[in-house]
């Protein structure tokens, strides 16, 4: 199926596996343990060290990736001047690019280009930045992600705060009749998920609570989804 046409997660909330938290040394384990968890999607951050303080993935991991899973994978870019480099990413098997409004001037123009290059685009806000700043650019997104953390390093605590930002982007999306996903980043875990989904959020990603569960990362992530609503899940 085409990539733009990536079915919407509209009807039930849906966790995306963030390989932050997983073992670099081991990607491809951890793609492969995730096999028959119901896993729909995979979130794969991109730093460059300058818009964020750490560097994580690039284009060889999308191309590494792309060859073992049929999951559409979630290109998160933390980078500066994303747009530079849009179409090396979707050429290297990315099926969503987010990028963020902190990093682009040209926001708007930036997505239509995203989905010109077949894929979902998505729009990001950090913490310290207001939920309104993506007002103007919602029709041209398929999915707009809330952090709840301030980007750069997994592990971190989620700002209860955020939340109110979350209820914010879902209550304009409604006011403006789309069906633009939302997405929470950071410090998700079995303890704030359900306030996640209560607060708007539709899609859920979780690196640290999948990847560092005892259990494996498949049992990280049914523990998470037991505790969602039953009615919001699938």
């Amino acid at each position: 199926m085409p990539r733009s046409t990536w079915p919407r997660c509209t009807d039930a909330v849906v966790l995306a596996p963030s390989l932050l938290g997983a073992d670099f040394a081991r990607l491809a384990d951890a793609v492969d343990a995730l096999t028959g968890s119901g896993a729909e999607r995979i979130h794969i951050d991109v730093m460059d060290g300058a818009f964020v303080p750490n560097f994580t993935f690039g284009t060889d991991t999308f191309r590494a990736l792309r060859k073992i899973t049929q999951l559409p994978l979630e290109a998160h870019l933390m980078i500066r001047e994303p747009e530079r480099h849009l179409e090396t990413f979707a050429r290297a098997g990315a099926d969503g690019i987010t990028i963020h409004y902190e990093a682009c001037p040209h926001l708007h123009r930036t997505l239509a280009t995203i989905r010109k290059l077949d894929c979902r685009s998505g729009a990001a806000i950090n913490p310290s930045t207001g939920a309104s700043h993506l007002d103007d650019v919602l029709e041209a997104c398929d999915l707009a992600l809330v952090m709840t953390i301030d980007p750069g390093f997994g592990g971190q605590t989620l700002i209860d705060r955020t939340l109110w930002k979350v209820e914010r982007v879902r209550a304009e999306i409604l006011r403006q009749g789309l069906t633009c996903d939302v997405e929470v980043d950071g410090g998700v875990d079995a303890g704030n998920a359900r306030r996640c989904v209560e607060a708007g959020a539709n899609v859920l990603v979780a690196g640290t609570a999948v990847f560092g569960h005892a259990g494996g990362p498949s049992a990280g992530y049914q523990a998470l989804l037991d505790t969602l609503p039953p009615e919001s899940r699938r």
